[in-house]
């Protein structure tokens, strides 16, 4: 089992100043990252005591989260896609440093994509899966909204950590625990699918205490580039395959869903939420252009998904996201 250590750069309020749950004029929420019971992540040794929480039989036991459409999610009524501006990229970036990987690669697995784990309110455990995604304070995990927070009427997850490349308990990189989570507001106040978007802003750790794009490199992102792509990668780690234990892949082209909705062919189910749908995925280093992620279907195992279409209000998360990450 790989090292869980962690060495912590980030400073922050302390638990009893750590600001509640804040939204922003552009559509945004954010709240710090807590523990089960409360506390703020905003240090080592709290940071310490997640990563220690999620042992190898409480990782195992985590509830694939489910991708079923929820009775109570929205969209938008307005049925006709519309542009949402001009095109937008960031480009990926690898690794900085050397990691001496420990797992030998496979054939569409990703070392940028992995699997995240946290406690429900409930005090259950769950997890979805993630991808990093390139930016200038490399901190930044992408996932869907639901897997950050239950939506409309619910509460954020807690104990959130990511473990990139997670294959059948092995974690070749180590572990990154969560300090900050952001979403969409529409998703935290009305559930809505449109904007199923969830970004995470990581502590340093892993197994060589540093920042997570650093470890792993980052993923590119795009927005407003259309609703038919004529060809994507999605990669996730879904129960119906491998019991959550390892990345699959599906490749398809994706077409309109209705709202702002993508859909594209692929018999992931549970568990594959919150994984990066990619343009341009290279197998070779692992990086592709992220643009969208695992949101739902109407009927799991039926061999489609929909994922958020990722127009200005993707770039406007990561944008706050960005702003809110320590140096």
């Amino acid at each position: 089992m790989a090292s869980l250590a962690l060495a912590l750069v980030v400073t922050g309020p302390t638990a009893a100043e750590a600001k509640p749950t804040t939204s922003d004029r552009n559509g945004n929420t954010t709240t710090v990252a807590r523990t089960k019971d409360g506390r703020a992540i905003t240090n080592e040794a709290v940071a310490k005591e997640v990563a220690a929480f999620w042992t190898p039989e409480r990782m195992a036991s985590a509830v694939d989260l489910d991708i079923v459409k929820p009775k109570s999610a929205t969209e938008s009524p307005d049925r006709a896609p519309k542009p949402g501006g001009p095109a937008g990229t960031v480009k990926p970036v690898v690794a900085s440093v050397a990691t001496g990987d420990d797992v030998s690669i496979q054939l569409n697995e990703s070392q940028t994509t992995g699997k995240v784990y946290f406690t429900t309110p409930t005090g259950g455990t769950a997890s979805c899966s993630a991808s990093t995604v390139a930016s200038g304070k490399r901190r930044l995990v992408m996932t869907a909204g639901h897997c950050v927070h239950q939506g409309r009427g619910g509460q954020w997850y807690s104990n959130w950590q990511f473990v990139p490349r997670y294959r059948s308990g092995a974690r070749p990189f180590g572990t990154f625990v969560a300090y900050q989570l952001t979403a969409r507001t529409a998703w935290v106040s009305n559930s809505s699918l449109d904007e199923d978007m969830g970004i995470a802003i990581m502590h340093n750790g892993g197994n060589w205490g540093l920042k997570v794009v650093d470890t792993v490199g980052g993923n590119g992102l795009r927005w407003n580039w259309g609703y038919n792509i004529s060809l994507i990668t999605a990669l996730g780690y879904p129960a119906n395959l491998g019991g959550g234990e390892s990345q699959y892949y599906c490749q398809s082209g994706t077409w309109y869903a209705g709202g702002q909705q993508i859909r594209m062919w692929c018999n992931m189910t549970y568990g594959s939420s919150g994984g990066p749908w990619f343009q341009e995925y290279n197998d070779q280093n692992g990086l592709g252009y992220i643009n969208s992620v695992v949101s739902h279907g109407d009927n799991p195992g039926n061999g489609q998904f929909d994922g958020p279409y990722f127009d200005n209000d993707i770039k406007s998360l990561y944008d706050f996201a960005e702003g809110l990450s320590p140096a």
